[in-house]
């Protein structure tokens, strides 16, 4: 866990889930904390938030999931393999891929380093910084369990994207903005209007 992460990397990938990662963004914008986010987005990343938020086309991405434009939250193409967040040197203090595909899990648990997203992924391992990956999949199979595996057991934390229902969203918005809430918390940054179960 972090103390106050000022540089973040985002990365999402060509699973369902485009909501959370709007949420997610959301509450990354709003967090005074945050000052820099390097945001990676995927060909098969843009195919889902085209089919599940109605958003079309890789300019002004940013501003279109937020519905504003951002200051801090900087689009990097996925295949510019010299950006920044390729480079160990490069300050970044974690990474987050939401949602994040089998595909992905597969090319970050064994090295294959190909785009930008599993270079940076990879940097963030051997540089011993937080990476989450918010799989999504259903069912799994044996691949897919051991690649968890080689991930987690190389330092990624595995946060599948599995929202929580026991405080009764009304919405999906409200599940999907919970979800970004605890991923945050995990790496460092809990948000004040985070659910907190009282018992």
């Amino acid at each position: 866990m972090l103390d106050s992460p000022q540089t973040l990397t985002i990365a999402t990938t060509g699973a369902s889930g485009a909501i959370f990662l709007r949420h997610l963004l959301l509450a990354i914008d709003n967090d005074d904390r945050v000052h820099n986010v390097n945001f990676v987005v995927s060909d098969s990343a843009l195919r889902v938030i085209a089919e599940e938020l109605g958003l079309r086309g890789r300019n002004n991405l940013v501003s279109q999931l937020l519905g504003h434009s951002s200051r801090k939250i900087h689009q990097q193409s996925n295949a510019d393999i010299g950006a920044n967040v390729a480079s160990g040197s490069y300050p970044a203090d974690a990474m987050i891929v939401l949602p994040c595909s089998m595909g992905t899990l597969a090319r970050i648990a064994n090295g294959i380093a190909s785009h930008l997203i599993e270079r940076a992924a990879d940097v963030c391992l051997k540089e011993k910084r937080p990476l989450v990956l918010c799989i999504r999949e259903t069912p799994l199979n044996k691949i897919h369990i051991r690649n968890m595996y080689r991930a987690a057991d190389a330092g990624a934390t595995i946060f599948p994207l599995i929202p929580a229902y026991y405080f009764r969203p009304a919405t999906l918005d409200q599940m999907a903005h919970e979800f970004a809430c605890r991923v945050l918390a995990h790496v460092g940054l809990p948000q004040k209007d985070a659910y907190r179960w009282k018992g």
